[in-house]
């Protein structure tokens, strides 16, 4: 069995902390890339969910406008209906 030195046994764990090190700062930095990721994905899922949103109201405003002419034109119809049947009725007088 080898004998190694002091010198030698500082060297070895001088190294040993320093790969550790650098693995700690590459871990670190990996786990800020995947946050960031993260992030962005919510991010994402939540301009997708806005849009959707958006195109849902804009569809209901669509229909709502359909809904006023359609009532308009009814009651247009209606109201001729109406009165051209008052004054066939009444003759006219």
């Amino acid at each position: 069995m080898r004998q190694y030195s002091d010198s030698e046994v500082e060297q070895l764990i001088d190294e040993i902390s320093e790969a550790a090190e650098e693995a700690i700062e590459r871990a670190a930095a990996e786990a800020a890339k995947a946050t960031a990721l993260a992030s962005l994905e919510r991010e994402a899922a939540a301009l997708r969910e806005a849009q959707k949103w958006k195109q849902e109201a804009e569809k209901a405003k669509q229909a709502k406008i359909k809904n006023y002419v359609l009532t308009g034109v009814i009651c247009f119809l209606g109201g001729l209906v109406l009165g051209v049947s008052s004054t066939l009725v009444f003759g006219g007088k």
